[in-house]
């Protein structure tokens, strides 16, 4: 069959055209359902949130870790509920992953607590006997780049429409809070130091009083935002 259509160039080139706008049509449908469209309760991330998405990536923890739950009792009864399309929303890139040395991370936000993410970010094994996690001491004194986070905030917010400053819920009340530069840097470090009063490394803790913002806090941060 495939012969038939090597020796016919106008056909091959039908048959490569239906071919190619199927797989447009399946790529773009999706966009068009409701199930595509943000889920209830889903917002941006807040600006210190998405600057310790940012240290998740550049550490490379997509890399063994997924954040995708798959519909399959084993996944559920382990991670919780399966993943929505509309849960990834606002997330520039997807970090669904491939592959898993360690575990899903996509609800990790609902069974972690800062202190565990403390500790086993400084010394896995000293939560997960035998973990091959590396240890990453190095983001208790790095301190994190707000102004990148911030340039990215906006550019999401005016570029492609992330409803910052906006009432998402209809309660009347802006749900996620940017603003212009000075006012989102002093939110985040308030955020900061919420997440550093249940930490209990002290040279992270007096950073924070210092309207410093170690990677460490912001990571955490980030991680229990997953839900």
């Amino acid at each position: 069959m495939f012969h038939w259509f090597e020796q016919r160039p106008f056909f091959f080139a039908v048959l490569v055209f239906i071919f190619v706008a199927f797989a447009g049509i399946v790529e773009i449908i999706p966009d068009f359902a409701k199930q595509s469209r943000p889920t209830v309760g889903t917002k941006p991330y807040t600006l210190l949130e998405l600057a310790g998405r940012q240290i998740y990536i550049k550490d490379s923890c997509n890399a063994c870790h997924s954040q995708l739950i798959r519909p399959f009792k084993s996944e559920t009864d382990r991670y919780g509920m399966y993943s929505l399309s509309g849960e990834y929303a606002y997330d520039r890139p997807f970090l669904w992953g491939s592959k898993r040395t360690g575990p899903d991370l996509k609800r990790v936000g609902n069974y972690r607590t800062t202190d565990w993410h403390e500790n086993h970010m400084m010394e896995p094994a000293s939560v997960v006997p035998g973990s091959i996690m590396p240890a990453y001491p190095h983001m208790f004194t790095n301190l994190v780049d707000l102004d990148t986070a911030y340039a990215e905030a906006y550019t999401v917010k005016t570029v492609f429409n992330t409803p910052y400053d906006v009432d998402i819920d209809g309660d009347g009340k802006v749900d996620v809070a940017l603003g212009d530069y000075d006012t989102a840097i002093a939110k985040a470090k308030e955020e900061a130091k919420a997440i550093a009063a249940d930490m209990k490394h002290q040279a992270v803790k007096d950073a924070v009083a210092n309207g410093q913002v170690p990677e460490i806090v912001a990571l955490i941060a980030y991680l229990n935002s997953l839900k």
